[in-house]
């Protein structure tokens, strides 16, 4: 726990001179706001063009736009282009909406493929070794951002990062319509959705803009090296 925070910020608005409220949320009246303002004229199909383009030019990452009644399709495929195997998902509710339980639970099962979905009466090593022993990884997204071709993830009960982090492959499913221009956007509705709604925030916000990239001081690439090698998002169109 932080000890003495509020003693310290309010020994650095004195210096400031600025009034101290560790309840209010300040003023920013800045006269010019562009991180407000780009790409946030574009419509949202212009906006699922931006995040396409940007994500050709992250390493090995894939964007599938489909409908609703597709996404069980996609899904499979996906599964299958990253060498199938083994899958570890989400206990998610959205997964049986969209009818893809019929794939983890039956098909999968029936064609050899091995399938851990995260389970909170499991220990947090048993859930964390057996992702880590999967190929593939599938998780829905909150927000996708154009600018940096990101997407926007929850941990919660049944939602371990883990699933996003561990495997060789990632497969982000996310709703067309919560595509947003930049993280400032988005971190403007979660901040409407928990704080000024006074939830609980979830337990871990990770924006993620494809595989993992890491470079020496030499500059070389290497990529996968604290996570995924490869990310495929699938966006739901009329969702």
């Amino acid at each position: 726990m932080i000890q003495n925070r509020e003693k310290f910020l309010e020994k650095i608005a004195t210096s400031l001179n600025r009034p101290f409220s560790p309840t209010q949320k300040p003023v920013r009246n800045w006269q010019h706001k562009p991180e407000e303002k780009k790409l946030s004229h574009l419509s949202i199909d212009e906006l699922m063009s931006a995040f396409v383009e940007q994500c050709g030019r992250l390493n090995n990452t894939n964007v599938v736009e489909v409908s609703s009644g597709d996404v069980k399709k996609a899904v499979d495929e996906a599964v299958k282009q990253h060498g199938g195997e083994s899958v570890a998902l989400w206990n998610d509710e959205r997964f049986r909406a969209l009818c893809l339980d019929e794939l983890y639970e039956n098909e999968w099962a029936d064609e050899g493929l091995r399938v851990h979905v995260w389970d909170s009466n499991l220990s947090r090593t048993e859930n964390f070794e057996r992702t880590n022993d999967s190929n593939i990884g599938i998780v829905f997204a909150e927000y996708a951002l154009a600018e940096s071709g990101t997407v926007v993830l929850y941990s919660a009960e049944g939602q371990g990062k883990a699933v996003g982090l561990l495997p060789n492959a990632f497969i982000a499913i996310v709703k067309k319509s919560t595509l947003r221009p930049r993280i400032t956007q988005a971190v403007k509705e979660m901040e409407r959705e928990f704080v000024e709604a006074g939830k609980t925030l979830p337990a871990a916000v990770d924006f993620v803009s494809g595989p993992s990239n890491s470079a020496d001081i030499e500059m070389d690439l290497v990529v996968g090296v604290h996570g995924p090698i490869y990310a495929t998002y699938i966006v739901v169109s009329d969702q």
